[in-house]
């Protein structure tokens, strides 16, 4: 279901909903375009959004210029700070911004992103970025290949390690949610590595160089299950990993999705059921659920790349009119942002 759309001023790549209590209905959706020439540049944006699917609405409140963005990620909620929404861009920073509000405007329009620490990591490109979940560090993938672990402490960055992780550009990077000492990164180079940040120099705990036909694009560990990680490619696939086996798939759970998966992101609150965007076909719901995955629900109403998705943080609550979970969507070269709802029945 269709709830409200608008064009953005740049080529769409990625939205996120606050997840913080009070914020719920404040969307973030960043921009990267290449503007060619003898001298080409990479600018972007940061949109704020007002989201209120009751009265169909999608405002835009306040918009901040930037170098072009690959990637954007909110502080998770439990890290004592926040909300804090950090980016990852073409000029090789990695920025923190603050969400603050005016005392002179009524809540929705009175929020605003401040910058409250920036630090250029590489000359090389920084492609994306993960919290820890006490938010007191970030991990940084780059164009080299090279990933960055970065402290926030008192408002200001610093690189605490730094090493080549792979041959190619590293497309992702996660910390493990339930053992932050771990950091699983994804390249072009089709690995999928996981690294113990507790020695210096980093050590390499595990890697699959097998399964992966193409370039990892995006690595999620799951929520409700700390022996589960999620995979995306480039080649298609959306795979099911058990961490304690990672010679291979547990079980060999995959399934193809049609297009390359590039972002997976999990249900706030509904174990097994993730949101994935595709690229060339669209973007799926998929369930999961021990050795099967299969597809509920597909979303084809974008005219181009589908690189961003996100799913809305809070319940539904008993008077509301909306009877499912409420989703965010973006594509690329139509620059073009959605806010719809699953018809698929998703259990709250």
């Amino acid at each position: 279901m269709d709830v409200a759309h608008c064009n953005l001023d740049g080529n769409a790549d990625a939205v996120e909903f606050c997840p913080h209590d009070a914020h719920h209905h404040v969307l973030a959706a960043s921009t990267y375009t290449l503007q060619e020439g003898d001298q080409p540049t990479r600018n972007g944006s940061i949109s704020l959004f007002n989201v209120d699917a009751e009265e169909s609405k999608l405002e835009l409140f306040y918009r901040v210029d930037t170098a072009g963005i690959f990637y954007i990620k909110w502080s998770p909620v439990g890290g004592n700070v926040g909300p804090l929404l950090a980016q990852a861009d073409a000029d090789g920073h990695v920025k923190v911004y603050s969400l603050e509000c005016s005392l002179d405007e009524p809540e929705a329009k009175g929020s605003f992103l401040r910058e409250i620490s920036g630090e250029k990591i590489s000359p090389s490109m920084c492609l994306c970025l993960d919290w820890n979940p006490s938010a007191t560090s970030i991990t940084a993938g780059l164009s080299d290949g090279s990933v960055s672990i970065i402290s926030l402490a008192e408002s200001h960055l610093e690189v605490l390690q730094e090493w080549k992780a792979h041959d190619f550009e590293l497309w992702a990077t996660s910390f493990d949610t339930h053992q932050p000492f771990l950091v699983y990164t994804g390249s072009d180079d089709c690995k999928l590595s996981c690294w113990d940040i507790r020695d210096s120099p980093t050590k390499l705990a595990f890697q699959n160089s097998k399964l992966h036909t193409m370039g990892v694009c995006c690595i999620t560990k799951s929520p409700s299950d700390p022996n589960i990680l999620l995979t995306g490619s480039y080649d298609e696939y959306l795979r099911v990993w058990d961490v304690r086996s990672i010679s291979k798939p547990v079980n060999e759970t995959s399934i193809c999705l049609g297009g390359g998966v590039w972002r997976i992101k999990h249900h706030p609150s509904v174990p097994g059921i993730v949101l994935a965007a595709c690229m060339h076909n669209g973007f799926a719901v998929v369930k999961i659920e021990g050795e099967k995955a299969e597809v509920t629900e597909t979303y084809t109403k974008h005219g181009s790349l589908a690189y961003g998705a996100d799913w809305q943080r809070g319940g539904v609550p008993p008077e509301s009119k909306r009877k499912n979970s409420l989703v965010a969507t973006c594509s690329f070269y139509d620059q073009l942002l959605r806010i719809w709802m699953p018809e698929s029945d998703i259990p709250a």
